[in-house]
C-alpha cells in the first residue's frame, strides 16, 4: 500500500463483498476512511464458485472504497470462511541450544513456523497457526516467554486448516482484480475482535456470526481462542425456507424476512399479514407474520442447536461466564436474541463493531452485518504492527551485530601482531644465538 498507515479489510461473503480502508488513530480507535459494497454473486456458503464474477465484484467494491478514502489499494487483509474449515490442537517443542540465553522472538517464531509443516490430508492446508500458551522446561501458563530462560521451549498452538482449493480459489480473485494478499484471517477470528471485549474473552463467551452462506462460531476463554467452527448455514438458507414455504421468489422472500420477519413465532398474530404482489397479473399473496415467523424458527432452532453442539465441546472443560454474543447480519432478525438464549440455556447479547471505532467512522458500519470487515481490518492492523517491531528488533540486531564486528576486527588484528611480534624476536634469537654458535666453533678448530 502507498501508504502503510492505512490497512485494508476485504470480506468476500456470500451476499456482499465489502472493503474496508482504516487507520489507527492516536486514541487507539480505528477509524474506517472509505468503504465499498457491492452484492455478490459469484461465491456460496463463503467458497468461490464462479471466479469472474467474484473478481469483478472485490473490483468495484475496492474501487468505491479507494475513491472515498483517497488512498490507492494494492494489498487487503482478507476473510476466509466456509463449511470446509475444521480446527485442532498441536503442542510444538524446540529444545534450546542454550538455557543461559534468554528466549528470542526468533525462537519463539520458528517454534510457530515447525507447524505449518505437519503433514495434513491431500487436499487440506494449514491456513493459520495461532499460540494459545507457551510452557517453558514444563512451566505452564505462560502467555509472553520471551526474554525468559530455560532448556526447552514448548507451545499449545490452534491450528486454523482449509482446503488448498478454496483458498487458492480466494488467492486467484485478489491477484485478479489487481491486487495482493498481505494476510488471509478466518471470519470468527476478524469478527471476535470487532465486537468482543478483553473481559469476556478472560471470562469465557461464544461469538456466533451468522451471515448470508454460515454461521461462524469462535469460542474463548482466559484469553486464549479454545475453539473455532463454521456451520454451513445462514441467512441464505433462511430466505430460500421462505422461497418455497410461502411459494414466492427469493426477491420477495429475502425482502420480507429483513422487513418483516422474526425469530419467535409466538409472538406474532395471526391477523398480522403482509401482502406479496403476484407474478404477471396473478392475484396478490398474503402470508401471515405468524407463518413467516414459524418458517424462519424452524431453521434457526437448527442453527442453534448446532451451535449448541460445538460450545459443549469447550464447556463440559471451561464455563462460559460471558455467554454468547451474536453477530453478522443475521443477528438483526428481530427476537432472535431470546430464542439463543431459550436453546443454548446462556446469556446473550448482540454484537456491534462500534467499541474500536473512533467517532469519526459512519454510524452505517456500526451494524453486526459489517462486523467482519471492521474485525478485517483490527486484525490487519495488529499484525501490521507485530511486523514493524519483529522488523525493527531483527535490524536493532544486526546493527548491534555490524557495531561489534569492527571491535573484533581490531582485536583480532592485535592479537596477529603480538603473534607475530613474538615469532619476529623468537626468530632473530634464534639467528643470533646459532650465528654465536658457530664463531665459537670456528675458533675451536682453529685451535
Amino acid at each position: 500500500m502507498s501508504n502503510p498507515a492505512y490497512i485494508v479489510g476485504l470480506d468476500i461473503g456470500t451476499t456482499k463483498i465489502a472493503c474496508f480502508v482504516g487507520e489507527k488513530v492516536e486514541n487507539g480507535k480505528i477509524v474506517i476512511r472509505g468503504y465499498g459494497k457491492t452484492e455478490s454473486t459469484g461465491v456460496k456458503r463463503g467458497m468461490v464458485f464462479n471466479i469472474d464474477e467474484t473478481v469483478d465484484a472485490i473490483k468495484r467494491a475496492v474501487s468505491q472504497a479507494s475513491e472515498q478514502s483517497n488512498v490507492e489499494i494494492r494489498t487487503v487483509n482478507v476473510g476466509i470462511a466456509g463449511h470446509h474449515i475444521k480446527s485442532l490442537k498441536h503442542r510444538g517443542v524446540l529444545m534450546r541450544e542454550n538455557s543461559d540465553v534468554e528466549i528470542n522472538d526468533a525462537e519463539i517464531e520458528k517454534l510457530r513456523q515447525d507447524v505449518f509443516k505437519l503433514s495434513m490430508t491431500p487436499g487440506e492446508e494449514i491456513i493459520d497457526v495461532i499460540p494459545q500458551e507457551y510452557i517453558v522446561d514444563d512451566e505452564p501458563g505462560i502467555r509472553h516467554p520471551k526474554g525468559m530462560l530455560g532448556s526447552k521451549l514448548e507451545a499449545n498452538f490452534h491450528v486454523i486448516i482449509g482446503q488448498v482449493s478454496a483458498a487458492r480459489n480466494i488467492l486467484t480473485c485478489i491477484n485478479r482484480a489487481g491486487l495482493e494478499m498481505e494476510n488471509m484471517i478466518l471470519e470468527p477470528i476478524a469478527s471476535a475482535e470487532a465486537v468482543l471485549g478483553d473481559d469476556e474473552k478472560e471470562a469465557g463467551v461464544a461469538l456466533v456470526d451468522i451471515g448470508g452462506g454460515t454461521t461462524d462460531i469462535a469460542i474463548f476463554y482466559d484469553d486464549i481462542i479454545y475453539h473455532t467452527a463454521v456451520i454451513p448455514f445462514g441467512g441464505n438458507v433462511i430466505t430460500e425456507d421462505i422461497r418455497q414455504g410461502c411459494s414466492i421468489i427469493k426477491k420477495h422472500a429475502e425482502e420480507i424476512k429483513v422487513k418483516f420477519g422474526s425469530a419467535v413465532a409466538s409472538e406474532n398474530r395471526d391477523d398480522e399479514v403482509v401482502s406479496i404482489p403476484g407474478i404477471r397479473g396473478r392475484d396478490p399473496k398474503e402470508i401471515s407474520f405468524k407463518t413467516l415467523a414459524s418458517i424462519i424458527q424452524a431453521r434457526l432452532d437448527e442453527i442453534f442447536d448446532l451451535v449448541n453442539v460445538e460450545i459443549q465441546r469447550v464447556n463440559s472443560q471451561h464455563k462460559l461466564i460471558a455467554g454468547i454474543v451474536l453477530t453478522g447480519g443475521g443477528a438483526m432478525m428481530k427476537h432472535i436474541q431470546q430464542l439463543a438464549a431459550f436453546k443454548t440455556g446462556l446469556d446473550v447479547r448482540i454484537g456491534y463493531p462500534n467499541e474500536y471505532l473512533a467517532n469519526e467512522t459512519s454510524e452505517e458500519l456500526a451494524s453486526p452485518m459489517y462486523s467482519t470487515g471492521v474485525g478485517l481490518v483490527i486484525e490487519g492492523v495488529k499484525r501490521y504492527e507485530m511486523a514493524v517491531k519483529k522488523n525493527a528488533c531483527t535490524a536493532s540486531g544486526n546493527d548491534q551485530k555490524k557495531s561489534d564486528e569492527p571491535e573484533v576486527t581490531v582485536k583480532k588484528a592485535v592479537e596477529e601482531e603480538k603473534k607475530s611480534r613474538f615469532f619476529s624476536d623468537f626468530k632473530e634469537r634464534l639467528i643470533t644465538s646459532f650465528s654465536k654458535n658457530l664463531f665459537k666453533d670456528d675458533e675451536i678448530d682453529k685451535d
